[in-house]
């Protein structure tokens, strides 16, 4: 009996967060184990925002609706709906929403989401 080439994601890993922001990992290490990619869907809330971070990964962040506010390297790159954005691994970053209205988008990581690679600054 042959293996199935195809995996249909039915139940995403719910991350628990503690500041509003939805996070439901479709492929990755939480949800099936992926460690060469990750795909998550978010939905950040108003004014949210996140600590700096150095991840050891690249990411691929598409907005389907809303915007977002990413710093990168001290750049401010606002990120509206209907556009992405590639970030390379090693690249200081902040992620965030300032804005009235939620922030929703899909983030793809390449290899895998690991909080042991994502190096998050204390704040």
């Amino acid at each position: 009996m042959s293996e199935k080439k195809y995996f249909k994601q039915t139940m995403p890993f719910r991350v628990q967060t503690h500041d509003g922001k939805l996070i439901e990992e479709h492929f990755g290490h939480a949800s099936t184990r992926t460690g060469g990619f990750s795909v998550a869907h978010m939905v950040a809330p108003p004014h949210w925002g996140e600590p700096h971070q150095k991840p050891e990964f690249d990411e691929i962040t598409i907005v389907t609706r809303g915007r977002k506010l990413i710093e990168v390297d001290g750049e401010e790159v606002e990120v509206k709906a209907g556009e992405s954005l590639l970030i390379k691994a090693g690249a200081r970053i902040r992620y965030a929403n300032p804005f009235d209205e939620e922030a929703e988008y899909w983030s793809i990581c390449i290899p895998a989401f690991d909080i042991n690679t994502v190096h998050r600054e204390e704040e």
